[in-house]
């Protein structure tokens, strides 16, 4: 019975979601098996390969090639122990070693975790990473996968204290590297800038890049005067993006990096403002909180181009910089339903305390009585969660990633700084004002919410200039439900990627571990003994191992019942049946 329970587990967790990977004891046993069958165990080697840049890698034989063929004769000479050469290639072109984001480095982790490799050979360890942090979490991994790597141009053990500090002083001085280049880079394109070129990045729309420069697209340039003639005779940006809906006008149609197509959506607040706002279109480029004269043609007329931005400081709610403290709505004149009804904020007392609300305009009737059909919102529900919505977008590692083109790793960390930073503001005391000076308009349906993020809150939070910015990953979409209990209105954010209990899947992780023990003869109470903790706690956590397999895979992607602990599970009569379990979690 508890070997068909380990094995439906293994089974159940192989398909789990999420950064919690299992505990690789079956691999563990294979290799176990091989080595008593064979006589020697084999060591599956895999090579792993990058180059930073893409220059060279079109020629038939590049640098990739090359690094690939000397560990081949490296993994070739080792054959006497039992060194085997597996047929995947793990290769990454044109990819920093600064991050771990790089496809080939996922797919060799992946299959490191799966228990089919035994061993990573490099040309050099700085091919790995070069990054200390990263190296760490590396090394931390192969451990618990029961792997290793090696360098076939530098040779250190990493079982002592020397070789240990050597492998540090290399990584050190490669990270050292990266970061000094980094900073060549970033005053090559302060200094570039000042003479007015374009360093490249997403051209914006009717300008396209070529050369180090912008040159105008005819056709697009047309549309930019459009709106700046719109908005000078609209007076707002919104009646100009009602305009620009009318007439279907459309973003700018760019490819990214891949060749997909990219762009074609309809505009948004925050890039209209953006574009109203941008000086490259009299000819300059803006860099960090400067400006200079760019050697690329203006598409409008100084003229124009004061008196929009004189409006702009004129129709502006507020200050420029300074956020809206007194602004007891802070989503006031950003939020539109499903009809496109703009949200107003209203309020009811009663006994002596004030309610706020936000509610469809065409409910307000003259003399302020509301009635009819449309949305009528309590404000502080609605308010959190936009507040909760933005700040998990914020916390994913891919906004970091893809907020610009191409982030280097130090940008990346400066990123996530910043935006826990927000994230703390949007869920603590100054909720309001972070939610004032963040949002720059929003929608909300019966099964979705969408949000467009201010590029200059963004700008200013996170200290880069506003023209790095990918506008597109500023546009949130949340799919929430709406549940009424009596009069009382919650609003429950679908989100696939929510909190995982970190107690309850590594308790788990520990269970399996000391279960597979037990499974081959090892006692409860030597576990004890060298885990520090008494018999009777061993059996508790042992319970876990027993766990309807549904019911583990629900824990470890987040999706489990809120009341579902550890203790709870411990203290809980149903442990024969799985179907009892199941049953029991689904009454918490």
């Amino acid at each position: 019975r508890l070997s068909l329970a380990g094995r439906d587990l293994d089974l159940a967790l192989r398909h789990r979601q999420g950064d919690h990977r299992r505990e690789v004891v079956w691999p563990a046993l294979l290799r176990a098996g091989e080595a008593i069958t064979s006589g020697k165990a084999k060591i599956r080697c895999a090579i792993y390969t990058r180059k930073s840049s893409e220059e060279g890698l079109d020629q038939e034989f590049n640098s990739l090639d090359a690094q690939f063929e000397a560990c081949a004769a490296y993994v070739a000479s080792q054959k006497h122990e039992g060194w085997v050469l597996l047929k995947d290639r793990y290769d990454d072109g044109g990819i920093s070693g600064g991050t771990l984001e790089r496809p080939a480095v996922q797919r060799l982790l992946a299959d490191i975790d799966a228990g089919r490799v035994d061993r990573v050979v490099v040309y050099k360890v700085d091919r790995l990473t070069r990054s200390l942090a990263d190296f760490a979490k590396l090394v931390e991994r192969f451990d618990r996968a029961g792997a290793s790597f090696v360098s076939v141009t530098q040779s250190f053990n990493t079982a002592t204290s020397m070789g240990r500090l050597t492998l540090n002083v290399l990584l050190s001085f490669a990270q050292f590297e990266r970061e000094v280049t980094a900073e060549r880079i970033r005053d090559k394109i302060a200094a570039s800038k000042k003479k007015g070129m374009w360093m490249g990045g997403v051209a914006p729309l009717g300008y396209d890049g070529k050369d180090r420069t912008l040159v105008v697209n005819d056709a697009e340039a047309a549309t930019v005067r459009m709106i700046f003639d719109l908005y000078l005779r609209l007076g707002s940006i919104r009646r100009v993006q009602e305009k620009l809906d009318r007439l279907d006008v459309r973003t700018k149609h760019r490819p990214d990096l891949k060749g997909t197509a990219k762009g074609g959506a309809r505009f948004g607040r925050g890039a209209l403002q953006h574009l109203l706002t941008n000086p490259v279109y009299v000819g300059r480029i803006r860099h960090k909180e400067k400006t200079f004269e760019g050697v690329h043609d203006a598409i409008v007329d100084a003229e124009i181009w004061e008196a929009v931005q004189d409006r702009l400081i004129k129709r502006s709610a507020k200050e420029r910089g300074r956020t809206a403290a007194a602004a007891p709505s802070p989503l006031a004149g950003k939020i539109v339903d499903e009809t496109g009804d703009r949200l107003t904020p209203s309020h009811a007392n009663k006994k002596g305390r004030r309610y706020r609300y936000y509610v469809s305009h065409r409910l307000i009737s003259p003399t302020g009585e509301t009635g009819g059909s449309g949305w009528r919102v309590p404000a502080d529900r609605l308010e959190t969660a936009f507040a909760e919505v933005i700040a998990s977008k914020l916390e994913e590692v891919g906004f970091a990633l893809h907020i610009f083109d191409t982030p280097t790793a130090a940008e990346i960390e400066r990123i996530r700084q910043a935006a826990r930073g927000i994230s703390a503001s949007l869920r603590g005391e100054t909720r309001n004002e972070a939610l004032a000076e963040i949002v720059s308009s929003g929608s909300i349906s019966s099964d979705a919410l969408a949000i467009d993020l201010r590029p200059e809150a963004i700008s200013q939070a996170i200290q880069f200039p506003i023209d790095r910015i990918n506008l597109n990953s500023l546009a949130i979409v949340a799919p929430w439900r709406i549940r009424r209990r009596g009069v009382e209105t919650r609003f429950v954010i679908e989100n696939d990627c929510r909190e995982i209990d970190q107690n309850l899947a590594t308790k788990i992780g520990l269970a399996m571990r000391w279960f597979e023990e037990v499974k081959v003869g090892v006692s409860i109470k030597a576990i004890a003994d060298r885990e520090s903790v008494t018999r009777q706690r061993v059996g508790q956590v042992l319970r876990l191992a027993m766990l309807d397999p549904s019911i583990v895979e629900d824990i470890l992607v987040g999706q489990q019942p809120d009341r579902l602990t550890v203790d709870r599970i411990i203290k809980s009569p149903h442990h024969d049946l799985w179907s009892d379990q199941r049953a029991w979690a689904a009454r918490l």
